[in-house]
């Protein structure tokens, strides 16, 4: 019977676990987690990620900090908040919303945050802790898999395991996730050639290329684990999901697998920074 690897639902009941222990925090020590989220521009899609995530902070009774730059803010400019937010104890954990306008230097921006403070897992350094399996906060969407993985006692180690995408923050991460976790890794992208041969063996397949329906249903085997780290306006992911219910081992649904378990690992990452400090 094939497991659906609903991250809607899990998110929601980790939801509960996550505000019992803000309550705690708040009752023991008088202290409440907060996040800090930069927004630079006015880009609509980012402002509404923003947006969501100050919505899930509050829904587990932790603070969110908003700061929205302008379009024209200069890599200086945005090094001098994040150092702001550094130095301030009463912050938890920082969020640069990706992506900030061309003129500034995002990896520079990126690894000025703390490591201690890096809930979202986009310094270079807490890439390079996490890959060698030394305490790091991991990337937010390829941890929310892990955890949703390890959640349904999914088999991962001696798996062959292919990742098609290769984003610092995606498909790298997630490809050093799974081979701290015994599997065997094959990293992808969109200029792989014959992709179509290398899915074909893989027992657990990652779509975080972001591209639409990139990967076709006909190129993955009977019982693999099928997980799509893509969303698109058109609703549908970086995997063809069409027959991919009836004949796979596990799937994410598109929407409602794998998106709500990135929000749910931030606050969470956001929470254990809290409680470390």
């Amino acid at each position: 019977m094939t497991i659906v690897l609903d991250g809607k639902s899990l998110a929601k009941s980790t939801e509960e676990d996550i505000a019992n222990r803000v309550k705690s925090l708040k009752e023991k020590r008088d202290i409440t987690p907060v996040l800090a989220t930069i927004l630079v521009g006015s880009d609509p899609a980012s402002a509404t990620y923003v947006q969501m995530k100050g919505n899930a902070c509050k829904r587990v009774g932790m603070d969110s900090i908003k700061i929205e730059l302008s379009e024209t803010t200069t890599t200086d400019e945005l090094l001098e908040e994040i150092n702001k937010l550094n130095e301030n104890p009463n912050i938890h954990g920082i969020l640069l919303q990706h992506p900030v306008p061309s003129q500034i230097d995002e990896r520079k921006c990126f690894d000025a945050i703390d490591l201690s403070k890096d809930v979202d897992g986009v310094t270079c350094l807490g890439f390079g802790n996490m890959s060698m399996g030394e305490k790091a906060y991991g990337s937010c969407t390829p941890q929310g898999i892990m955890r949703l993985i390890k959640h349904h006692q999914i088999q991962v180690e001696g798996k062959n395991a292919v990742v098609v995408g290769r984003s610092p923050i995606l498909g790298k991460p997630m490809a050093m996730m799974l081979l701290n976790e015994n599997a065997t890794v094959t990293i992808c992208h969109s200029r792989t050639q014959d992709l179509e041969s290398i899915v074909k063996q893989a027992d657990i397949i990652v779509g975080a290329v972001g591209i639409p329906q990139f990967i076709k249903s006909s190129w993955i085997k009977d019982d693999a684990v099928v997980i799509d780290a893509g969303y698109h306006p058109q609703k549908c992911g970086d995997i063809e999901l069409t027959d991919i219910k009836d004949r796979s081992l596990a799937y994410t649904p598109v929407p409602g697998g794998v998106g709500p378990m990135t929000i749910n690992t931030l606050i969470l990452q956001t929470l254990e920074s809290c409680e470390n400090s």
